[in-house]
């Protein structure tokens, strides 16, 4: 994995934590801050993908989790809205919390090695987010800054990271995208 992909895959479970854990709207239908079982099992699917299996949350684990994702929800808010240097301090404050320090890992194979921002014996929940501040920041101060979004879909306030080789996603998702291009072609046909 090149450090570029370990900071994108960084900010995108930053991103799936927002878009799992806080309410709001997502594709027109409101969404609270999950609950119990359900908790643990929205921090886990936000932790894994992208071949990484679904590890086991405890309770404080999620609810330190949950807690650590409205920060970020304010992060990509504050790049939305253009403002960098809030975002940087929230930033900052994130990482010194999460007490985050790089540090080289073995990988699980042997062969080569693995930037972490944590300590081997630092919970899953301060691993986490001492890695996603810091793949946030890393992001901020490359040239990812501009690619940290938020839907601009009505009634959806999902994040995303955009990807895309120019540039210009608008919508967490195809769906959003989609019902906002349905509306707009019925609003024409009114007209």
């Amino acid at each position: 994995m090149t450090f570029d992909s370990h900071v994108l895959n960084l900010v995108d479970v930053a991103a799936r934590l927002v878009n799992h854990l806080t309410p709001g709207e997502s594709g027109g239908v409101a969404t609270e801050t999950p609950v119990g079982a359900a908790r643990r099992r929205a921090v886990a699917t936000a932790l894994g993908g992208e071949g990484r299996r679904a590890p086991r949350v405890s309770d404080a684990e999620a609810d330190a989790l949950v807690a650590f994702s409205a920060d970020l929800r304010e992060v990509f808010s504050s790049m939305a809205r253009g403002d960098d240097r809030g975002a940087v301090r929230l930033l900052n404050t994130l990482m010194l919390d999460a007490g985050a320090r790089p540090q080289l890992d073995r990988l699980p194979d042997g062969d080569g090695w693995h930037v972490h921002f944590h300590g081997a014996d630092d919970s899953l929940a301060t691993g986490w987010a001492a890695g996603c501040a810091t793949g946030l920041a890393l992001a901020i101060g490359s040239d990812l800054a501009g690619r940290l979004g938020g839907c601009a879909a009505e009634r959806c306030d999902r994040v995303f990271v955009d990807t895309s080789r120019n540039a210009t996603r608008r919508f967490c998702s195809t769906a959003c995208q989609n019902r906002t291009k349905a509306a707009a072609f019925r609003a024409r046909r009114r007209d």
